[in-house]
């Protein structure tokens, strides 16, 4: 196998900012295709970055881009999506599900329609994108779908304090852990992806913890890094898994992390569904954004 993405097609949602844009620019070092498929198409001053912001950056970082708007709630726009990136490229090597939606909110101030967009984004968007991919996935020499979310973790502790949010973020692992056993005997490789702290993304930023929690928090290479390495191994091989970034660059030799922090001085902060570090440079007493 290759260590290279070249040529290859990532379908990725969410590629306008924060991780799936880090993920893109990886990728489109090595040359590969590109397929933002994302909502924002004018500038958010709050959270900068559009489709097409995006694509020029991965052009510029060598790779081919194909700006899509796309709402992963709606079906028919996942499928022209679809349909658009196979016609401008010929297919679909790899789908990357990283668009989220996040409200940490507990049952009692959790509005409804907030819990919808949740689990219609997270939940049913993944599951939507990946059958919407699936008969082009299965064409590929080496298919991977690769999904950002939590090892699944059964401890009330993590429902508790943000019941709708957890059911959503762990409704996009149960897609992996099924659709890697379904999917066995098609040689795609399914896996999920999830960072070992907080990533300094707008999310972060003004959703979460502010300037503070973003100097306690790695950038979004880290985890860009990760997914390169595990979308470069043989897709028969490497499938099932609950992978955490800092796990997998160990894996590739990596020791020193100290590159992807914010702020090398402190450390990182663990992230949500983590009960402790797999790297030797965060500790065990860091800061939760869950306390």
């Amino acid at each position: 196998m290759t260590r290279s993405l070249a040529g290859k097609t990532l379908f990725i949602t969410g590629a306008s900012r924060g991780i799936g844009l880090a993920i893109a620019l990886r990728a489109s070092r090595d040359g590969a295709n590109i397929v933002v498929a994302a909502k924002s198409v004018t500038e958010n001053p709050r959270i900068p970055g559009t489709i097409y912001t995006a694509a020029a950056e991965m052009e510029a970082a060598g790779g081919q881009a194909l700006a899509v708007p796309c709402d992963i709630r709606f079906e028919d726009q996942v499928e022209a999506a679809v349909d658009q990136a196979t016609s401008c490229f010929g297919g679909i090597d790899i789908l990357i599900n990283n668009a989220s939606a996040i409200d940490l909110r507990g049952v009692d101030t959790l509005e409804m329609k907030r819990f919808d967009l949740m689990h219609q984004i997270n939940a049913r968007g993944t599951y939507l994108c990946c059958k919407a991919a699936l008969p082009h996935l299965r064409k590929s020499a080496n298919p991977h779908i690769l999904t950002l979310s939590p090892p699944l973790d059964l401890n009330p502790k993590w429902f508790s304090p943000n019941l709708g949010y957890t059911m959503s973020k762990y409704g996009m692992s149960l897609v992996t852990l099924g659709l890697a056993k379904s999917l066995e005997s098609d040689g795609v490789g399914v896996n999920s992806l999830w960072p070992e702290t907080a990533i300094a993304t707008a999310a972060v930023a003004n959703l979460l913890g502010g300037d503070e929690l973003v100097r306690r928090s790695r950038k979004p290479e880290i985890v860009a890094d990760a997914a390169h390495a595990i979308l470069v191994r043989p897709a028969r091989s490497c499938s099932g898994n609950f992978f955490i970034d800092a796990q997998v660059l160990m894996e590739e030799g990596m020791v020193d992390f100290s590159t992807y922090a914010v702020d090398p001085k402190i450390d990182a902060v663990l992230d949500f569904f983590l009960d402790a570090p797999v790297s030797a440079k965060v500790t065990k007493s860091a800061f939760r954004p869950d306390k």
